[in-house]
């Protein structure tokens, strides 16, 4: 698919550099225009380049002219009618009808395809993260949904992407779960322990080393054997590990995600390097009998090995960012961590540019933070005995509530078995999924399930039943993929009415929703727009006619295929956007 906002950028900026030679990377402003008044896109330079002449060559020159100079200067191209000036100096762009006919027939054609990107880049996303021996709770949620969208949304565009869960699998903790593992089940290195509830299991080993000394002492000792490697306390630790992931696994597995595991375990050798690498290059003061170091610009300093000369969070956060720049040479890294880490990683993203790691122009290095989940009275999302909420039990209450809002529907009446099953899914996922992503990841959001099943307004559920009334309209007319497809190659589409024009553009506009979001990662971008592409669509069939039927008869009189198509365009970007948020569509619901 062609980026037409790209497409109109490159045009005027060949514009201005042949009106305005002199001027050095001049201001290129094109954006979608509001109104159908104003043509289809607006070129809103003019304003800036007349406060560059007046600053940089004192020469007062009315916006209304340079626009004037711009447009005379616009080369030859297959995608602008004309353009207007209008106001103090916008330039109205109006796109030739035969431009867009031909890019939804491309887009019939060949699929929903991305728009080149030049070099395969490799991305690495960061995210979900969770600690062993504790649930998954809310709070994992978003990082979870946040991360899998957007590593499907770099896979689609063409990127090289390894998606990292960064687990909390090392560290003091487990000193007090094996001392308790060795307790309550001594036999465990030939009989595999029961432990059904791992959060009990934690919670009784915390109780244990916060109240009986000698336990307390015996954990610090096993903490030592674990790390020094000793087989019979590995072996503890993997059965400990092994028990939390089969529980992640049920989620990841209710929600879809993909995940290649590297737990801060992995990086427990390279700690060592790191350290003496800060110590070599002269960043390391000791305070205390700790290693620290200061980073300029953060007040703060990292504490990468502390006065018992065991190795803290900071250290194993550089030995994982100096591993995926150097080892798996990522181009691009994304952390998707709630706020409350941005000065932490700010930091250790500082110290590893400081140390020479990376340069960020060449490599970016990103994170893509995520405020709280509240609950319905605004506060952070709890129990009503106060304990933050278990994801399992979560995705458990969503399939129930899909479940009965399809009953009130009485769609249990009218789909299989089966069918219902999987509109319940979908709507339970997809709707959990959509809450999230549809609101700025930079501010908290208000989980509520009556909000997220409601079929109307900007909520999944909505669009899920807009997306199957949309599939179905070729089905009820007895029109197959195979008719479509020979449709797509032999029809034209006539974009005569305002409402085709508009849905045809709205269409189009896809791939450059896509590339706002590889820039700014922020994904309830695509969430507006396929909120905005089903109105848009709902206005188009209320006006345009795609089966015409007889008034008594019922009888199919016509079938304007044109139209089909565009429906079939409509469905095929929904698909895909969907799919880059992570969400399963059905056919009936």
């Amino acid at each position: 698919m062609i980026n037409i906002n790209s497409c109109l950028q490159e045009i005027f900026g060949a514009a201005i550099q042949a009106a305005y030679p002199e001027l050095e990377n001049p201001p290129l402003v094109v954006t979608p225009s509001q109104q159908p008044k104003f043509g289809d896109y607006q070129c809103n330079s003019a304003m800036a380049i007349s406060q560059i002449l007046l600053k940089t060559k004192e020469q007062k020159v009315i916006p209304r002219e340079i626009a004037d100079k711009i447009a005379k200067n616009i080369p030859a191209n297959e995608c602008i009618e004309k353009v207007e000036i209008a106001g103090p100096g916008f330039i109205n762009v109006h796109l030739r009808k035969d431009f867009v006919s031909k890019q939804l027939s491309s887009l019939l054609m060949n699929g929903v395809q991305p728009p080149a990107i030049g070099k395969r880049k490799k991305v690495v996303v960061d995210f979900s993260s969770p600690n062993i021996a504790k649930e998954m709770h809310v709070g994992h949620l978003r990082s979870t949904i946040i991360g899998e969208s957007m590593s499907r949304l770099f896979e689609f565009a063409g990127y090289d992407v390894l998606r990292l869960n960064h687990l909390g699998d090392w560290g003091t903790q487990f000193g007090m779960l094996i001392a308790h593992l060795q307790d309550k089940f001594p036999d465990y290195l030939t009989v595999s322990p029961p432990i059904g509830d791992l959060q009990a299991f934690y919670k009784e080993s915390k109780r244990r080393f916060d109240t009986e000394e000698e336990f307390k002492k015996r954990a610090y000792q096993c903490v030592v054997l674990l790390q020094s490697k000793n087989p019979d306390f590995i072996k503890a630790w993997e059965l400990i590990c092994d028990v939390s992931r089969k529980e992640f696994q049920k989620i990841y597995k209710c929600l879809d995600i993909t995940l290649t595991e590297r737990g801060e375990s992995f990086y427990h050798e390279m700690m060592k390097d790191i350290v003496k690498e800060f110590e070599d290059k002269g960043f390391v003061q000791v305070d205390d009998g700790r290693k620290i170091v200061f980073v300029p610009g953060f007040p703060v300093p990292l504490t990468i090995m502390k006065s018992d000369g065991g190795y803290t969070y900071d250290t194993s956060d550089l030995a994982a960012l100096k591993h995926r720049l150097c080892e798996e040479k990522g181009d691009i890294l994304i952390y998707v961590v709630d706020s409350g880490q941005s000065v932490h990683l700010q930091t250790v993203f500082a110290a590893g540019q400081m140390i020479g790691w990376y340069d960020p122009k060449v490599t970016r290095v990103a994170h893509a933070a995520f405020g709280v989940v509240l609950g319905e009275d605004k506060k952070k999302f709890k129990t009503r005995s106060g304990d933050t909420v278990r994801l399992i039990d979560l995705l458990e209450e969503g399939l129930k509530r899909a479940m009965d809002k399809l009953k009130d529907k009485e769609r249990d009446k009218v789909l299989t078995a089966e069918e219902l099953k999987a509109a319940q899914t979908s709507v339970a996922f997809g709707c959990i999924k959509y809450a999230d992503l549809s609101h700025n990841r930079l501010n908290d959001y208000v989980f509520s399930f009556d909000k997220m099943l409601d079929d109307r307004g900007n909520t999944a559920a909505y669009l899920l039943y807009a997306f199957t009334r949309i599939r179905a309209i070729a089905r009820l007319a007895n029109i197959d993929e195979q008719m479509l497809r020979k449709a797509a190659k032999e029809e034209v589409l006539i974009l005569d009415h305002e409402k085709e024009w508009k849905l045809g553009k709205c269409i189009l506009r896809f791939p450059e929703i896509l590339q706002k979001i590889l820039e700014d990662l922020l994904l309830h971008t695509l969430c507006d727009y396929l909120y905005e592409l089903a109105t848009t669509f709902t206005e188009f069939y209320d006006n345009c006619y795609c089966v015409e039927k007889d008034r008594q008869s019922g009888q199919i009189v016509k079938v304007n295929m044109w139209r089909l198509l565009l429906c079939e365009a409509t469905a095929a970007i929904m698909a895909k956007g969907f799919d880059i948020l992570g969400i399963k569509p059905v056919q009936r619901m």
